[in-house]
């Protein structure tokens, strides 16, 4: 079984809600798209960078340091992301009812907690 396998009830059980719906329309980061993608493909270059430091048998406070970077930078696109859809998703919704609007908070709260405890 593979790492990555073996990790996925795992995450799967954390979560307290259930999964997402699907939503129509354009997401609050519809218009960032290609730059939230340009940051994703960076982030993914720089995992890969520290697996070949890792398998380079570099010291490890240097893999913990690129570790850290990586770690900020998603969280950095996380934070965006956020942002994007309370400026975009949340205010939508709460301008369509009070009981959407309320909706939308309750789905934001949760999925900022998962970022917290993360």
């Amino acid at each position: 079984m593979t790492e990555t396998a073996a990790a996925a009830p795992e995450s799967a059980a954390v979560r307290d809600d259930p999964a997402p719906a699907e939503h129509d329309g354009p997401h609050g980061y519809a218009s960032d798209k290609a730059a939230y993608l340009k940051r994703m493909r960076r982030i993914e270059g720089q995992v890969r960078g520290i697996a070949r430091m890792i398998d380079d048998d570099v010291y490890c406070i240097d893999i913990l340091t690129q570790v850290s970077a990586v770690t900020k930078a998603l969280q950095s696109v996380s934070l965006a992301l956020v942002e994007d859809h309370l400026n975009h998703c949340v205010v939508d919704a709460a301008r369509e009812s009070d009981e959407a609007g309320a909706a939308k908070v309750k789905e934001a709260t949760a999925a900022i907690g998962r970022l917290v405890r993360s």
